[in-house]
């Protein structure tokens, strides 16, 4: 792409024009595929902009553990917890960002919970301390989680951002880089320091 076609790209950026895909691909200090990693993109210039309606998400319960274990979602989504596993649950959380305590049920009875402040959020289960789940809100819609290939794709116009990752059991904190988007899809592959300690949370990075 020409620097005179990236310019008119950058400029086109605040009405949504040349979305530029970007692959974030994670690995940990021996090379090895990061799963659960959560990658955001911060609109550098200007605000977020604000979705058409709040969306949704489910978290579900099998196998006594938080199905996905991590998660990333909008400010504002509502989140059903349903419960597919035999036995009852207890969902809550403590967190600064969202406190809640769903009664003891099984199925799908329990009613959804809105996320309407950005952080992370914390799950657990009153009845078995084993499960442990994580919710990253954020205010923006450039996100992405990566798989079991250590991949995550985030659709973003062209402009400049601030990449944010986070996982649970990160051995530090992994501090902010500016990204440049263009039209043209790009990956960025980076190697982050996994923790020895499966229990302890790693920081929240804003």
């Amino acid at each position: 792409m020409t620097r005179l076609a990236a310019t008119a790209c950058l400029m086109l950026a605040a009405g949504g024009a040349c979305a530029a895909p970007l692959t974030v691909a994670i690995s940990t200090a021996d090379g090895a595929p990061y799963a659960d990693v959560v990658a955001i993109l911060d609109p550098a210039e200007g605000p977020a902009p604000t979705p058409a309606e709040p969306g949704s998400a489910v978290i579900d319960q099998v196998h006594k553990a938080f199905v996905p274990r991590v998660s990333v979602i909008r400010t504002g989504t509502a989140v059903y917890f349903p419960n597919s596993d035999r036995i009852r649950h207890q969902v809550y959380s403590l967190s600064a960002a969202r406190s809640f305590n769903l009664k003891l049920y099984a199925g799908t009875a329990a009613p959804p919970v809105v996320f309407g402040q950005s952080g992370l959020v914390v799950l657990g289960c009153n009845i078995h301390d084993s499960m442990v789940g994580f919710v990253a809100v954020v205010d923006t819609p450039y996100f992405g989680r990566t798989g079991a290939d250590g991949r995550a794709r985030i659709e973003a116009p062209a402009g400049r951002y601030r990449l944010r990752l986070w996982h649970p059991e990160l051995a530090a904190t992994v501090a902010p880089r500016a990204v440049v988007l263009g039209a043209e899809p790009q990956t960025l592959e980076l190697r982050v320091a996994r923790g020895d300690d499966p229990s302890a949370v790693s920081p929240w990075v804003d």
